[in-house]
């Protein structure tokens, strides 16, 4: 069965630096579809600047029109906090076991894992694709704790001919770098400066017509 991307984030909000890292890992691994899953209560940062249900929406807008893109409600619905290993835990039993699964990553949210709730089974339940703008770079000693260091160094792959793995393996992908950052782009709307171009005409129409970011 052919593999599937997993994308999650607060997307507060989502921008082109998220839509280019799916699109770009989507072609890499052969991916089927990506999730774009939403946190409803993230445990690892701190509380979204925008209601779940604006940053759900601006989702389905930017990903309106790409067939490979999905938006999944499952972690805005959940009243408990939005822990990756569970919404893994729950895709692994809606698709079965032999389910091509890929959590897709940016690079600080890859050497961060060590933080995360239950971090080891991520493995067990999900491939890991990592977005950077070198692999070789991020596995340097000072870069990766060595847990995680020596996590990924048992599981590293080579590419798409090896994609159809259910889990347990890390892709280490260099991509072209989008330098765009969600808190960047609070910051301009808040200064009511033009945030064009860094996001999706159709995301940023919503922001305008809700009043999203102005108190920032």
């Amino acid at each position: 069965m052919p593999p599937i991307g997993v994308m999650g984030g607060t997307f507060d909000p989502i921008h082109f630096g998220h839509l280019r890292l799916a699109e770009d890992m989507a072609d890499a691994l052969g991916l089927d579809r990506v999730l774009f899953i939403p946190a409803g209560q993230p445990p690892h940062r701190g509380t979204p600047h925008t209601q779940a249900s604006h940053r759900l929406e601006m989702v389905r807008r930017a990903i309106a029109g790409n067939p490979r893109f999905t938006a999944d409600a499952r972690e805005v619905q959940r009243p408990q906090p939005s822990y990756t290993v569970d919404t893994l835990t729950a895709l692994r039993a809606e698709r079965g076991v032999g389910q091509p699964l890929w959590l897709l990553l940016g690079a600080d949210a890859f050497l961060g894992l060590p933080g995360w709730h239950d971090w080891r089974r991520l493995f067990d339940l999900a491939n890991i694709a990592v977005a950077t703008r070198s692999g070789a770079q991020l596995m340097q000693p000072d870069a990766i704790m060595e847990p995680l260091k020596s996590e990924v160094m048992q599981r590293q792959v080579a590419g798409k001919n090896q994609a159809n793995r259910p889990a347990g393996s890390v892709l280490l992908r260099a991509t072209p770098p989008l330098d765009i950052s969600a808190t960047a782009i609070r910051g301009m709307l808040a200064r009511h400066d033009s945030a064009r171009y860094l996001l999706p005409d159709a995301v940023l129409d919503y922001i305008h017509e809700h009043q999203l970011y102005v108190h920032t």
